[in-house]
């Protein structure tokens, strides 16, 4: 049995060709090659294990080798690609600016500037990781960086371009590295996958796929974990297990009884997600999850922004089908507010099922309420039959009392149901005597005054 060698070290790309995600980028670098159009510094950014430095090193390699291929590529034949490959090459270095950024490791580089290449027509300096210079550093390679010689190549490699100084980046082709998308990264397991031997599922492709969140390195190493755990037969239970995620299956039975109005099931399917050890909030996040991927697959223009196996894709497509937009929403809502609230609370366990409750009894025929929260209308309770009460169509203003001697009787209110007195409209109503208000509360005895 040969030495083990992982699957990222493995099967890491040699040619321009086989980079995998980045089919601009390499065709730009092959163009410049077989036109001769180099510039004397390049700057690769973005997130990890997307070919950064992979691609500067097959780029030092193609620009070196004596006798390259039509499409930009290095033949592999001729010395100065031997030795590359042998790691012996005197034309190509590496420097890892982690561990060398102070500026006696620049000046040092500098001096390095200064001496031609022994074989092939250029120099190269790839330095990884650049954006761990000190600020002393950077200011000293300023000069260099920017007039050369003319048989040296500066690649930088970084996944922080913002901490990078602007007077670098002035000075550089700035070639910005994009994520794998999850059906490329699926590709690639599937072709190490029959390279190895090993049988797959397409789903426990997709899961591992969007555990490494875009990176081909991280997809290769959660790959060999997967391999090492399953003995070389990966299902999708097994990486459900062997990873600690919680299958998708426990979400298409929550929206299942949310549909039926069913309390009681999605109660205990939360208690036996929780038993399990997972934590709640990853539990919302991947509902929410769950109910996004569902809206998305309503529509066949947006299905393409699902990012899993066609299986998968049909599964949410029927239960997308029975469910409306309008529930959709609302879920979608509960799920964010409680997202929101489980943080900060003491209870995290009742956020969850106040949250699962409310799913289970949204209503599709309420209209949706302004704002954050919905609705409120007030239904009544009893609708007796038959019964009449006033007419309150109309309001009716209403009259002050009048008090003095000049006042006059008001007239009737048309429809009013109290009586009226036969009086002549004009006449004036005698007065009436009026107590002081203080002498509502003296006592008078009998016979006797007030005064």
């Amino acid at each position: 049995m040969g030495e083990y060698i992982v699957s990222a070290r493995k099967y890491r790309p040699l040619t321009f060709d086989s980079v995998v995600g980045q089919h601009a980028l390499t065709t730009t670098l092959k163009n410049s090659i077989a036109s001769g159009k180099l510039a004397h510094a390049y700057l690769f950014c973005g997130p990890r294990g997307v070919g950064k430095t992979t691609c500067a090193r097959i780029f030092a390699k193609s620009i070196n080798c004596l006798s390259p291929l039509p499409n930009g590529d290095a033949c592999g034949q001729c010395e100065s690609c031997r030795a590359f490959d042998e790691q012996r090459s005197m034309s190509i270095s590496e420097l890892d600016a982690a561990s060398n950024n102070s500026v006696e490791d620049i000046r040092e580089l500098c001096k390095q500037v200064l001496i031609p290449p022994q074989v092939g027509k250029y120099k190269v300096f790839i330095i990884d990781e650049v954006h761990m210079l000190s600020p002393a550093a950077f200011n000293a390679f300023l000069k260099t960086l920017e007039e050369p010689p003319s048989y040296v190549i500066f690649i930088l490699a970084t996944t922080e371009k913002h901490r990078i100084l602007p007077t670098i980046l002035s000075r550089c082709q700035v070639y910005d590295f994009q994520r794998m998308s999850t059906q490329d990264t699926i590709a690639h397991l599937q072709k190490v996958a029959q390279k190895e031997g090993y049988e797959t599922e397409p789903e426990a492709l997709n899961l591992i796929a969007q555990k490494a969140d875009g990176g081909m390195r991280d997809a290769l190493s959660i790959f060999d974990q997967m391999v090492s755990f399953t003995g070389g037969k990966l299902t999708y239970q097994n990486v459900c297990q062997s990873l600690n995620v919680l299958s998708t299956d426990y979400y298409f039975r929550l929206v299942n009884h949310f549909l039926a109005h069913e309390v009681q099931p999605c109660l205990l399917l939360l208690n036996e997600i929780l038993q399990k050890g997972f934590d709640g909030g990853n539990f919302i996040a991947g509902l929410s999850t769950h109910l996004r991927n569902l809206l998305v697959a309503r529509d066949v223009s947006t299905l393409a922004l699902l990012e899993t196996s066609e299986q998968m894709r049909q599964k949410y497509n029927e239960q997308a089908m029975r469910c409306r937009p309008r529930f959709l929403y609302k879920a979608l809502k509960l799920c964010n507010d409680c997202d929101l609230s489980y943080r900060t609370s003491n209870n995290k366990r009742l956020q969850l099922e106040i949250c699962l409750i409310q799913a289970t009894q949204l209503d599709e025929e309420d209209s949706p309420g302004p704002g954050l929260g919905p609705a409120k209308t007030l239904k009544p309770i009893f609708n007796v039959p038959g019964a009449q009460g006033p007419d309150t169509s109309a309001p009716q203003a209403v009259q002050p009392v009048a008090q003095g001697h000049n006042a006059q009787v008001p007239l009737a209110v048309a429809g009013s149901s109290q009586p009226q007195d036969a009086r002549p409209v004009g006449q004036v109503e005698e007065p009436r005597p009026q107590m002081p208000p203080a002498a509502a509360h003296v006592h008078v005895p009998e016979g006797g005054s007030a005064g």
